[in-house]
């Protein structure tokens, strides 16, 4: 499968394009490219599909931000992402604008016909986030989440109809959603549709509105929903619920629940993949004799033995003591721990006599590196 372009550079704009630069660009490509106007030309057809995605996407400021961040692997489902559906969008009123009347039947695209209007429709996505610690990151943990979703009106089952009554044909389009006319142009004589005006274009008319949702069919609410965010999350990913977002259209699926996840800093540990990093102080005795220390790590503190003469700023790693592998419980990062030499302050005069004799006692035979600097310094000197 040939690899996708970049939106904006199908549209031939730049990413800090503005509404009113996307939709002029949009109009131009969609004019020459449009299927009506290149009759039996498959490339043209292929072109116009994609100028459609692609404004679709970037006219949508939600779906432009996760496209921004994520590019087509936002749209992507087997690598975690929403997916994309080209019914979702509507460009009736652009083309409308273009031809003086919205051109339907085209691969969903193009006219906001009644195919499109009537059909199922797929319901939005509903964008959330929660935020953990370090530690919930790293072992899971469930969180409740309140967020607002639209869902079918309770009253009137979706009709939009006052109990007892229901919807009736539209007399105006006769239940198609749309109004064709036939006019003039400078490319000749063309038929056109758009939306009818009295039923905007659902083919239906109510006459006695639900109440409740004000013959919408639909209603905002606030639903709740306990979470479980998996081990090994790491910060800004998302968790994808299906079918938890705004409710379908016509008999359509509801949108999603997509929540990212946001991880608080630990004081000690640092996250790079599923390794984590921290620093163990260690005092010059241990360094230089070598000891058995204290190591932390997510799950308590372990023992180690560091070596005599150990230098600061050493690293040392213990296996599979980082973070699981997300929906893999088997598998884990390791645990990157660099030792630090705390200088001693506030000694006594007792404690500087003897330091002083041990530096004394040691002279420059058990400092290599130092011995080597000396050398170069007065070499150079």
């Amino acid at each position: 499968m040939a690899e996708k372009r970049d939106y904006y550079e199908v549209l031939g704009v730049s990413k800090t394009a503005t509404d009113d630069e996307l939709k002029r660009a949009y109009r131009q490509l969609a004019k020459k490219y449009h299927p009506d106007m290149n009759p039996g030309d498959k490339e043209a057809e292929a072109k116009f599909k994609e100028i459609n995605e692609a404004y679709g996407v970037l006219s949508d400021p939600q779906k432009r931000s996760q496209y921004d961040q994520f590019g087509h692997d936002a749209f992507d489902p087997s690598k975690g992402g929403v997916g994309f559906n080209a019914s979702d969008f509507d460009f009736s009123d652009i083309l409308s604008s273009i031809f003086g009347g919205g051109f339907g039947g085209f691969g969903g695209f193009g006219g906001g016909g009644s195919s499109r209007r009537n059909g199922p429709r797929r319901g939005d996505d509903v964008m959330q986030s929660v935020l953990v610690s370090f530690e919930e990151a790293a072992f899971g943990c469930k969180r409740e989440v309140n967020y607002p979703c639209i869902v079918k009106c309770d009253e009137c089952g979706g009709t939009g109809a006052e109990k007892g009554t229901s919807a009736e044909t539209c007399p105006t389009c006769h239940g198609t959603g749309q109004v064709t006319t036939t006019q003039r142009t400078p490319f000749g004589m063309m038929q056109s549709s758009h939306a009818c005006d009295k039923c905007r274009g659902t083919g239906k008319v109510i006459k006695n509105p639900c109440k409740n949702c004000r013959g919408t069919g639909y209603i905002r609410i606030t639903r709740k929903i306990e979470v479980t965010v998996p081990a090994g999350i790491d910060n800004g990913q998302r968790i994808a619920l299906r079918g938890e977002g705004d409710a379908g259209r016509n008999g359509g699926p509801s949108g999603d629940l997509i929540i990212t996840v946001g991880v608080r800093d630990h004081q000690t540990f640092e996250r790079d993949g599923y390794d984590i990093y921290c620093e163990v102080p260690i005092t010059f005795a241990e360094a230089a004799l070598g000891a058995n220390i204290k190591v932390p790590t997510l799950e308590g503190t372990v023992d180690y033995d560091i070596p005599e003469g150990t230098q600061t700023g050493t690293t040392f790693t213990l296996s599979r003591r980082g973070i699981q592998y997300v929906n893999n419980a088997g598998r884990k990062g390791d645990l990157h721990f660099t030792v630090v030499i705390e200088v001693p302050k506030n000694l006594t005069p007792q404690q500087k006599k003897l330091l002083a004799d041990f530096a004394d006692s040691c002279g420059e035979n058990n400092y290599a590196k130092r011995k080597k600097f000396r050398r170069l310094f007065e070499k150079d000197k």
